[in-house]
Protein backbone atom coordinates (compact mmCIF):
# COMPACT_ATOMS: atom_id res chain seq x y z
CA UNK A 1 0.00 0.00 0.00
CA UNK A 2 1.52 3.58 -0.88
CA UNK A 3 2.37 5.79 1.86
CA UNK A 4 -0.08 8.33 1.35
CA UNK A 5 -3.32 6.07 0.42
CA UNK A 6 -6.45 7.33 1.93
CA UNK A 7 -7.45 3.83 2.86
CA UNK A 8 -4.36 3.28 4.84
CA UNK A 9 -5.18 6.90 7.03
CA UNK A 10 -8.68 6.10 7.25
CA UNK A 11 -7.88 2.64 8.86
CA UNK A 12 -4.89 3.81 11.29
CA UNK A 13 -7.88 6.64 12.54
CA UNK A 14 -10.58 3.66 12.95
CA UNK A 15 -7.23 1.82 14.99
CA UNK A 16 -6.70 4.59 17.53
CA UNK A 17 -10.34 5.41 17.74
CA UNK A 18 -10.98 1.84 18.80
CA UNK A 19 -7.54 1.17 21.04
CA UNK A 20 -6.84 4.31 22.59
CA UNK A 21 -10.08 6.43 22.30
CA UNK A 22 -8.27 9.40 20.03
CA UNK A 23 -10.47 10.95 17.41
CA UNK A 24 -8.97 12.72 14.54
CA UNK A 25 -10.50 15.12 11.80
CA UNK A 26 -9.86 15.11 8.56
CA UNK A 27 -7.69 17.99 8.54
CA UNK A 28 -5.07 15.68 10.67
CA UNK A 29 -4.83 13.09 7.65
CA UNK A 30 -1.24 14.50 6.84
CA UNK A 31 -0.19 14.22 10.13
CA UNK A 32 -1.94 10.69 10.43
CA UNK A 33 -0.33 9.47 6.91
CA UNK A 34 3.37 10.66 7.95
CA UNK A 35 3.33 8.27 11.14
CA UNK A 36 1.91 5.56 9.42
CA UNK A 37 4.63 5.89 7.09
CA UNK A 38 7.81 6.11 9.94
CA UNK A 39 6.28 3.57 11.94
CA UNK A 40 5.89 1.09 9.66
CA UNK A 41 9.38 2.15 7.76
CA UNK A 42 10.59 1.68 11.69
CA UNK A 43 9.75 -1.86 12.24
CA UNK A 44 10.13 -3.36 8.74
CA UNK A 45 6.36 -3.22 7.48
CA UNK A 46 4.15 -2.87 4.76
CA UNK A 47 1.20 0.09 5.86
CA UNK A 48 -0.67 -2.77 5.28
CA UNK A 49 1.01 -5.36 7.48
CA UNK A 50 1.84 -2.77 9.92
CA UNK A 51 -2.19 -1.94 10.28
CA UNK A 52 -2.66 -5.54 10.35
CA UNK A 53 -0.46 -6.18 13.03
CA UNK A 54 -1.95 -3.11 14.99
CA UNK A 55 -5.08 -5.31 15.55
CA UNK A 56 -3.28 -6.96 17.55
CA UNK A 57 -2.16 -7.25 21.51
CA UNK A 58 0.82 -4.62 20.27
CA UNK A 59 0.75 -2.60 23.58
CA UNK A 60 4.25 -1.63 23.26
CA UNK A 61 3.39 0.07 19.92
CA UNK A 62 0.23 1.69 21.14
CA UNK A 63 2.58 3.34 23.39
CA UNK A 64 4.78 4.63 21.05
CA UNK A 65 1.99 5.39 19.14
CA UNK A 66 0.48 7.75 21.79
CA UNK A 67 3.58 9.22 22.39
CA UNK A 68 3.74 10.31 18.91
CA UNK A 69 0.51 12.11 18.79
CA UNK A 70 -0.13 13.62 21.90
CA UNK A 71 0.88 17.18 22.78
CA UNK A 72 2.26 17.73 26.01
CA UNK A 73 3.05 21.66 26.28
CA UNK A 74 2.07 22.88 29.62
CA UNK A 75 3.44 24.67 32.60
CA UNK A 76 2.69 24.60 36.41
CA UNK A 77 -0.61 26.50 37.31
CA UNK A 78 -1.89 26.46 34.33
CA UNK A 79 -5.26 28.05 34.54
CA UNK A 80 -4.67 29.22 37.84
CA UNK A 81 -8.33 30.21 39.20
CA UNK A 82 -8.54 26.23 38.92
CA UNK A 83 -6.35 26.14 41.42
CA UNK A 84 -7.65 28.77 43.71
CA UNK A 85 -10.76 27.15 43.24
CA UNK A 86 -9.09 24.03 44.59
CA UNK A 87 -7.65 25.83 47.65
CA UNK A 88 -10.30 28.19 48.80
CA UNK A 89 -13.55 25.85 48.02
CA UNK A 90 -12.62 21.63 47.04
CA UNK A 91 -10.07 21.22 49.91
CA UNK A 92 -11.71 23.11 53.05
CA UNK A 93 -14.91 21.22 52.27
CA UNK A 94 -13.36 17.74 51.69
CA UNK A 95 -11.29 18.24 54.69
CA UNK A 96 -14.57 19.47 56.57
CA UNK A 97 -16.31 16.11 55.27
CA UNK A 98 -13.58 13.36 56.24
CA UNK A 99 -14.77 10.73 58.58
CA UNK A 100 -11.75 10.86 60.41
CA UNK A 101 -9.52 9.16 58.48
CA UNK A 102 -7.36 12.50 57.73
CA UNK A 103 -6.87 11.28 54.29
CA UNK A 104 -7.52 13.22 50.78
CA UNK A 105 -7.20 11.07 47.44
CA UNK A 106 -6.23 13.25 44.26
CA UNK A 107 -6.34 12.11 40.60
CA UNK A 108 -4.75 13.73 37.46
CA UNK A 109 -6.12 12.15 34.69
CA UNK A 110 -3.94 13.06 31.52
CA UNK A 111 -0.94 14.40 33.94
CA UNK A 112 1.13 14.79 30.68
CA UNK A 113 5.00 15.76 32.12
CA UNK A 114 3.65 16.31 35.06
CA UNK A 115 3.26 19.93 35.86
CA UNK A 116 -0.41 19.70 37.02
CA UNK A 117 0.21 17.27 39.55
CA UNK A 118 2.84 18.74 41.28
CA UNK A 119 0.84 22.09 41.08
CA UNK A 120 -1.77 19.56 42.80
CA UNK A 121 0.99 18.70 45.47
CA UNK A 122 2.03 22.58 46.29
CA UNK A 123 -1.62 23.45 47.25
CA UNK A 124 -2.21 20.58 49.34
CA UNK A 125 1.38 21.23 51.11
CA UNK A 126 0.16 24.99 52.04
CA UNK A 127 -3.43 23.75 52.89
CA UNK A 128 -3.40 20.62 54.26
CA UNK A 129 -2.11 19.74 57.70
CA UNK A 130 1.08 17.07 58.11
CA UNK A 131 -0.80 14.95 59.86
CA UNK A 132 -3.14 14.24 57.34
CA UNK A 133 -2.07 11.48 54.76
CA UNK A 134 -2.69 13.21 51.10
CA UNK A 135 -2.19 10.45 47.90
CA UNK A 136 -1.37 12.27 44.53
CA UNK A 137 -1.83 9.77 41.23
CA UNK A 138 -1.02 11.02 37.73
CA UNK A 139 -1.95 9.10 34.57
CA UNK A 140 -0.95 9.16 30.82
CA UNK A 141 -0.51 6.85 27.93
CA UNK A 142 2.42 8.64 26.71
CA UNK A 143 5.62 6.99 28.39
CA UNK A 144 8.15 9.51 27.03
CA UNK A 145 5.52 12.58 28.91
CA UNK A 146 5.77 9.74 32.16
CA UNK A 147 9.35 9.41 32.25
CA UNK A 148 9.76 13.28 31.98
CA UNK A 149 7.09 13.87 35.25
CA UNK A 150 8.77 11.16 36.77
CA UNK A 151 12.63 12.70 36.32
CA UNK A 152 11.11 16.05 37.87
CA UNK A 153 13.14 18.13 35.62
CA UNK A 154 11.81 21.74 33.77
CA UNK A 155 12.62 24.35 32.30
CA UNK A 156 12.59 28.16 33.55
CA UNK A 157 9.43 28.74 30.98
CA UNK A 158 7.04 25.98 32.08
CA UNK A 159 7.35 28.22 35.90
CA UNK A 160 5.73 31.38 33.99
CA UNK A 161 2.76 31.43 36.35
CA UNK A 162 4.53 30.07 39.09
CA UNK A 163 4.33 32.71 42.54
CA UNK A 164 8.37 33.41 43.58
CA UNK A 165 7.44 31.70 46.63
CA UNK A 166 6.78 28.64 45.47
CA UNK A 167 9.45 28.53 43.19
CA UNK A 168 11.89 29.30 46.45
CA UNK A 169 10.32 26.42 48.33
CA UNK A 170 10.24 23.48 45.54
CA UNK A 171 12.12 24.40 42.94
CA UNK A 172 16.02 23.45 42.39
CA UNK A 173 18.53 25.02 40.15
CA UNK A 174 19.48 21.88 37.49
CA UNK A 175 21.87 22.44 34.59
CA UNK A 176 19.64 25.79 32.73
CA UNK A 177 16.48 24.72 34.12
CA UNK A 178 14.95 23.28 37.32
CA UNK A 179 14.46 20.55 39.46
CA UNK A 180 11.44 19.42 41.75
CA UNK A 181 12.14 19.10 45.49
CA UNK A 182 12.61 15.68 45.99
CA UNK A 183 10.12 16.17 49.13
CA UNK A 184 7.18 16.74 46.49
CA UNK A 185 8.33 14.44 44.31
CA UNK A 186 7.81 11.79 46.39
CA UNK A 187 4.24 12.60 47.01
CA UNK A 188 3.27 11.94 43.74
CA UNK A 189 2.73 8.57 41.53
CA UNK A 190 3.08 8.09 37.73
CA UNK A 191 1.47 5.90 36.59
CA UNK A 192 0.50 4.71 31.99
CA UNK A 193 -2.54 4.53 31.65
CA UNK A 194 -4.88 4.25 28.51
CA UNK A 195 -8.23 5.65 29.18
CA UNK A 196 -9.68 3.56 26.36
CA UNK A 197 -9.65 0.86 28.70
CA UNK A 198 -11.36 0.73 32.68
CA UNK A 199 -9.07 0.07 35.60
CA UNK A 200 -11.00 -1.55 38.20
CA UNK A 201 -8.34 -0.63 41.12
CA UNK A 202 -7.00 3.17 39.59
CA UNK A 203 -11.39 3.70 39.09
CA UNK A 204 -12.89 1.69 42.04
CA UNK A 205 -16.20 3.74 43.10
CA UNK A 206 -15.42 6.69 45.67
CA UNK A 207 -12.03 6.24 45.62
CA UNK A 208 -10.71 10.15 45.19
CA UNK A 209 -12.10 13.41 46.54
CA UNK A 210 -10.85 15.75 44.18
CA UNK A 211 -10.00 15.07 40.18
CA UNK A 212 -8.56 16.93 37.67
CA UNK A 213 -8.98 15.86 33.82
CA UNK A 214 -8.32 19.35 31.95
CA UNK A 215 -8.04 19.66 28.62
CA UNK A 216 -8.16 15.59 27.30
CA UNK A 217 -12.00 14.89 26.24
CA UNK A 218 -12.11 16.88 23.27
CA UNK A 219 -8.90 14.99 21.93
CA UNK A 220 -11.26 11.58 22.56
CA UNK A 221 -14.11 10.89 20.92
CA UNK A 222 -17.68 10.87 21.64
CA UNK A 223 -17.80 7.58 22.92
CA UNK A 224 -14.40 7.42 25.08
CA UNK A 225 -14.94 10.90 26.63
CA UNK A 226 -18.52 9.86 27.53
CA UNK A 227 -17.18 6.27 29.10
CA UNK A 228 -14.08 8.53 31.03
CA UNK A 229 -16.39 11.16 32.47
CA UNK A 230 -18.89 8.18 33.62
CA UNK A 231 -15.82 6.08 35.02
CA UNK A 232 -14.74 9.50 37.03
CA UNK A 233 -18.15 10.27 38.30
CA UNK A 234 -18.17 6.85 39.65
CA UNK A 235 -14.69 7.34 41.09
CA UNK A 236 -14.85 10.06 43.39
CA UNK A 237 -16.78 10.27 46.70
CA UNK A 238 -19.55 11.75 47.35
CA UNK A 239 -19.03 15.69 47.67
CA UNK A 240 -15.80 14.95 45.36
CA UNK A 241 -14.74 17.82 43.02
CA UNK A 242 -14.04 17.21 39.18
CA UNK A 243 -11.93 19.60 37.61
CA UNK A 244 -12.29 20.10 33.93
CA UNK A 245 -10.26 22.50 31.23
CA UNK A 246 -12.48 25.28 29.72
CA UNK A 247 -12.72 23.20 26.33
CA UNK A 248 -14.11 20.08 27.94
CA UNK A 249 -17.38 21.42 29.94
CA UNK A 250 -20.02 18.61 30.50
CA UNK A 251 -23.12 21.04 30.37
CA UNK A 252 -25.43 22.95 32.87
CA UNK A 253 -26.86 19.65 34.86
CA UNK A 254 -24.46 16.22 34.00
CA UNK A 255 -25.50 13.17 35.69
CA UNK A 256 -24.45 12.53 39.22
CA UNK A 257 -22.80 15.92 39.01
CA UNK A 258 -23.53 19.39 40.23
CA UNK A 259 -21.99 22.63 38.81
CA UNK A 260 -20.02 25.10 40.56
CA UNK A 261 -18.89 28.24 39.61
CA UNK A 262 -16.63 30.72 41.76
CA UNK A 263 -13.11 32.43 41.46
CA UNK A 264 -13.87 33.03 37.73
CA UNK A 265 -14.35 29.08 36.52
CA UNK A 266 -16.71 26.22 36.63
CA UNK A 267 -16.19 23.05 38.14
CA UNK A 268 -18.26 19.73 39.63
CA UNK A 269 -18.85 17.84 42.98
CA UNK A 270 -20.13 14.41 43.03
CA UNK A 271 -23.97 14.45 44.23
CA UNK A 272 -26.47 11.65 44.71
CA UNK A 273 -28.72 11.21 41.58
CA UNK A 274 -32.34 11.76 42.73
CA UNK A 275 -35.06 9.27 41.32
CA UNK A 276 -36.49 10.26 38.13
CA UNK A 277 -39.94 12.20 38.12
CA UNK A 278 -42.41 10.55 35.95
CA UNK A 279 -43.31 12.23 32.54
CA UNK A 280 -46.43 14.25 32.47
CA UNK A 281 -48.81 13.10 30.94
CA UNK A 282 -49.60 15.62 27.54
CA UNK A 283 -52.63 17.64 27.32
CA UNK A 284 -54.68 17.67 23.85
CA UNK A 285 -53.42 19.86 21.17
CA UNK A 286 -50.13 21.37 21.13
CA UNK A 287 -49.03 23.69 24.53
CA UNK A 288 -49.10 27.15 24.23
CA UNK A 289 -45.23 27.32 24.24
CA UNK A 290 -45.25 25.02 21.49
CA UNK A 291 -47.44 27.33 19.46
CA UNK A 292 -45.32 30.43 20.40
CA UNK A 293 -42.38 29.18 18.72
CA UNK A 294 -44.04 27.95 15.68
CA UNK A 295 -44.70 31.48 15.61
CA UNK A 296 -41.31 32.55 16.23
CA UNK A 297 -40.24 30.66 13.62
CA UNK A 298 -42.43 32.25 11.15
CA UNK A 299 -41.36 35.96 12.96
CA UNK A 300 -44.38 36.94 13.96
CA UNK A 301 -43.12 38.29 17.56
CA UNK A 302 -46.51 40.36 18.64
CA UNK A 303 -48.30 37.13 18.29
CA UNK A 304 -45.96 34.78 19.80
CA UNK A 305 -46.02 37.10 23.26
CA UNK A 306 -49.86 37.66 22.75
CA UNK A 307 -50.18 33.38 22.94
CA UNK A 308 -47.80 33.57 26.08
CA UNK A 309 -49.91 36.47 27.74
CA UNK A 310 -53.09 33.85 27.79
CA UNK A 311 -50.49 31.46 29.65
CA UNK A 312 -51.56 30.89 33.60
CA UNK A 313 -50.27 29.24 36.80
CA UNK A 314 -47.09 27.09 36.60
CA UNK A 315 -46.31 27.26 32.90
CA UNK A 316 -46.36 30.61 32.87
CA UNK A 317 -43.26 30.75 35.53
CA UNK A 318 -41.70 28.01 33.75
CA UNK A 319 -38.10 29.24 32.75
CA UNK A 320 -38.43 27.87 29.21
CA UNK A 321 -41.75 29.65 28.94
CA UNK A 322 -39.87 33.18 29.72
CA UNK A 323 -36.92 32.08 27.61
CA UNK A 324 -39.38 32.22 24.48
CA UNK A 325 -41.35 35.57 25.82
CA UNK A 326 -37.58 36.78 25.85
CA UNK A 327 -36.80 35.64 22.23
CA UNK A 328 -39.92 37.40 21.62
CA UNK A 329 -38.99 40.58 22.68
CA UNK A 330 -35.80 40.75 21.44
CA UNK A 331 -37.21 40.02 17.79
CA UNK A 332 -39.49 43.28 18.49
CA UNK A 333 -36.11 44.83 19.30
CA UNK A 334 -36.89 45.72 22.77
CA UNK A 335 -33.78 43.87 23.80
CA UNK A 336 -33.87 46.40 27.25
CA UNK A 337 -36.85 44.32 28.55
CA UNK A 338 -35.72 41.30 27.07
CA UNK A 339 -31.93 41.83 28.97
CA UNK A 340 -34.10 42.32 32.16
CA UNK A 341 -35.96 39.02 31.44
CA UNK A 342 -32.76 37.51 31.19
CA UNK A 343 -31.28 38.79 34.33
CA UNK A 344 -34.51 37.85 36.43
CA UNK A 345 -33.78 34.12 34.86
CA UNK A 346 -30.25 33.89 35.68
CA UNK A 347 -31.09 34.99 39.23
CA UNK A 348 -32.89 31.82 39.69
CA UNK A 349 -30.45 29.89 37.42
CA UNK A 350 -26.70 30.97 36.92
CA UNK A 351 -26.22 28.04 34.88
CA UNK A 352 -29.16 28.48 32.07
CA UNK A 353 -27.06 28.48 29.20
CA UNK A 354 -29.84 29.50 26.72
CA UNK A 355 -30.40 32.88 29.27
CA UNK A 356 -26.88 33.58 29.09
CA UNK A 357 -26.90 32.75 25.08
CA UNK A 358 -29.96 35.49 24.92
CA UNK A 359 -28.57 37.90 27.13
CA UNK A 360 -25.37 37.67 24.80
CA UNK A 361 -27.68 38.45 21.80
CA UNK A 362 -29.30 41.39 23.59
CA UNK A 363 -25.99 42.83 24.14
CA UNK A 364 -25.24 42.63 20.41
CA UNK A 365 -28.05 44.43 19.84
CA UNK A 366 -27.06 47.29 22.02
CA UNK A 367 -23.48 47.25 20.56
CA UNK A 368 -22.13 45.76 23.82
CA UNK A 369 -19.44 43.44 21.91
CA UNK A 370 -17.53 42.51 25.17
CA UNK A 371 -20.66 41.89 27.33
CA UNK A 372 -22.11 39.57 24.22
CA UNK A 373 -18.74 37.85 23.97
CA UNK A 374 -18.50 36.85 27.69
CA UNK A 375 -21.91 35.47 27.30
CA UNK A 376 -21.45 33.84 24.17
CA UNK A 377 -18.37 31.91 25.93
CA UNK A 378 -20.55 31.19 29.06
CA UNK A 379 -23.24 29.28 26.96
CA UNK A 380 -20.55 27.81 25.01
CA UNK A 381 -19.06 26.53 28.00
CA UNK A 382 -22.43 25.87 29.76
CA UNK A 383 -23.28 23.72 27.15
CA UNK A 384 -20.61 22.21 24.81
CA UNK A 385 -23.16 21.04 22.01
CA UNK A 386 -25.07 24.23 21.90
CA UNK A 387 -24.19 25.38 18.05
CA UNK A 388 -25.65 29.48 17.95
CA UNK A 389 -22.93 30.72 20.57
CA UNK A 390 -20.08 29.54 18.70
CA UNK A 391 -21.71 30.96 15.25
CA UNK A 392 -21.71 34.23 16.84
CA UNK A 393 -18.21 34.20 18.67
CA UNK A 394 -17.60 33.36 15.20
CA UNK A 395 -18.71 36.51 13.30
CA UNK A 396 -17.99 38.43 16.37
CA UNK A 397 -14.28 37.29 15.70
CA UNK A 398 -14.29 37.88 12.07
CA UNK A 399 -15.56 41.24 12.84
CA UNK A 400 -12.45 42.06 15.01
CA UNK A 401 -10.05 40.49 12.62
CA UNK A 402 -9.20 37.48 14.82
CA UNK A 403 -8.93 34.93 11.73
CA UNK A 404 -7.71 32.11 14.11
CA UNK A 405 -10.83 32.40 16.65
CA UNK A 406 -13.01 33.40 13.90
CA UNK A 407 -12.62 29.89 11.86
CA UNK A 408 -12.24 27.88 15.27
CA UNK A 409 -15.48 28.97 16.00
CA UNK A 410 -17.12 28.64 12.58
CA UNK A 411 -15.68 25.15 11.69
CA UNK A 412 -16.68 24.46 15.34
CA UNK A 413 -20.91 25.58 15.14
CA UNK A 414 -20.42 23.69 11.51
CA UNK A 415 -19.78 20.48 13.12
CA UNK A 416 -22.41 21.09 16.05
CA UNK A 417 -25.01 22.51 14.03
CA UNK A 418 -25.95 19.63 12.20
CA UNK A 419 -27.36 18.00 15.83
CA UNK A 420 -28.96 21.47 17.19
CA UNK A 421 -32.03 21.06 18.35
CA UNK A 422 -35.19 22.78 16.08
CA UNK A 423 -35.95 24.64 19.04
CA UNK A 424 -32.93 26.98 19.44
CA UNK A 425 -32.64 26.94 16.03
CA UNK A 426 -36.02 28.84 16.36
CA UNK A 427 -34.82 31.26 19.14
CA UNK A 428 -31.78 32.21 18.69
CA UNK A 429 -31.31 31.37 14.63
CA UNK A 430 -32.48 35.10 13.64
CA UNK A 431 -34.75 33.44 11.47
CA UNK A 432 -32.58 31.12 9.55
CA UNK A 433 -32.94 27.39 9.25
CA UNK A 434 -30.21 24.90 9.90
CA UNK A 435 -28.97 24.90 6.19
CA UNK A 436 -28.85 28.43 6.15
CA UNK A 437 -27.14 28.64 9.23
CA UNK A 438 -24.73 26.16 8.10
CA UNK A 439 -24.38 28.23 4.69
CA UNK A 440 -23.34 31.04 6.49
CA UNK A 441 -20.87 29.61 8.13
CA UNK A 442 -18.83 28.08 5.74
CA UNK A 443 -18.95 31.55 3.39
CA UNK A 444 -17.90 33.08 6.28
CA UNK A 445 -14.97 30.54 6.89
CA UNK A 446 -14.31 30.60 2.66
CA UNK A 447 -14.04 34.48 3.51
CA UNK A 448 -11.14 34.30 6.45
CA UNK A 449 -9.16 31.45 4.61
Amino acid sequence: MPPHEPDGVARLRRLLAERLGMAFDDKKDGLLADILQQRATQHGLTDRGYLDRLTTAWTAELSALAEALTVNETYFFRNVEQFRALADVALPARMRADDGRRRLDLLSVGCSTGEEAYSLAMVLAGRVPQAWETSIIGLDVNRGALRKAMAGRYSLWSLRETPESVRQQWFRPAGDGVEIDARLRNRVRFVEHNVARDDPVLFAPGLYDIVFCRNLLMYLTPDTARTVVERITRSLVLGGYLFLGHTDTLGPRPEGLAVHHSHGTFYYERVAVAPRAPEPVPAAGPPPRERALALLRQERFADALEVLDAVAGAEADRPETWLVRGCALAGLGDTGRAADLCRRLLDRDALFADAHQLLADCHEGDEQHDAAQRHHRIAAQLDPGFAIPRLRLGLLARRVGDRRTAEEELDRAVHLLRAESEERIALFGGGFGRGALIALCRAELAAVS
